[in-house]
């Protein structure tokens, strides 16, 4: 695992850099390659995994692969940015599979609560976003952000519930629960950069947290199913 990271995190740095930069032939070549990577590396720890069931890490998998397909739709702004928008709504849908196999038991006092904080958060942040969006006349997309805003919360409430669940092992729960929050708030910055005010360096924040995002849920799944 240790040789395929550092490559993930060299491609996502020259990816970052590119972004600081501005250098948008490289950063073409190096924002999929970062999560391409990522999923080569998962794929070849489920090639190692001699347990009962590979399930959880195929729909993982899915996951990673349609974001991947999101990254690539999003590099081309405007003309592909609801197809960028689907891709990662059903990776975050595979993802929310994923962690859920098997079905979680876990305190309904935990479980409720959760979904609670991070509804109040998410509609906290939407509102302004979505109130943007609907400003300019994009009365789809604004409907296709409240879609997505709400799978997104699903996939980060299943991520923060694996702290409490007795079958997951403190540091793969940690890593999961850390790269959903990391993913949720570079969205939460890509779309308020985009739609409602810029942000001082926001593209940049946005990829850093994103691939360190994709990079802890991706961790954190491989750890808990393959050791």
């Amino acid at each position: 695992m240790i040789p395929g990271l550092v490559i993930v995190f060299t491609i996502a740095v020259v990816d970052w850099i590119a972004v600081a930069r501005g250098w948008r032939k490289v950063e073409l070549v190096a924002k999929p390659l970062t999560l391409a990577a990522l999923l080569v590396m998962f794929l070849m720890s489920m090639l190692e995994w001699n347990g009962p069931s590979l399930l959880p890490m195929v729909f993982v998998a899915l996951g990673l692969f349609f974001c991947l397909w999101g990254d690539i739709f999003l590099l081309f702004a405007e003309r592909w940015f609801m197809a960028g928008l689907i891709a990662f709504l059903l990776g975050h849908v595979f993802y929310v599979i994923g962690l859920n196999i098997p079905l979680p038991d876990v305190s309904p006092v935990w479980s409720f609560g959760l979904a609670i904080l991070i509804a109040l958060t998410s509609s906290r942040v939407l509102r302004p976003i979505i109130t943007a969006v609907r400003n300019q006349g994009k009365i789809k997309l604004a409907w296709a952000i409240l879609i997505y805003g709400m799978v997104i919360s699903i996939m980060l409430l299943s991520a923060l519930l694996t702290l409490y669940r007795e079958e997951w092992g403190a540091l793969a729960a940690g890593l999961v629960a850390a790269g959903a929050s990391l993913f949720f708030f570079s969205d939460v910055i890509l779309a308020w950069n985009r739609f409602v005010n810029p942000i001082k360096n926001g593209r940049l924040i946005n990829m850093i947290l994103y691939h360190l995002g994709q990079i802890g849920l991706a961790v954190g799944v491989m750890l808990q199913f393959t050791g």
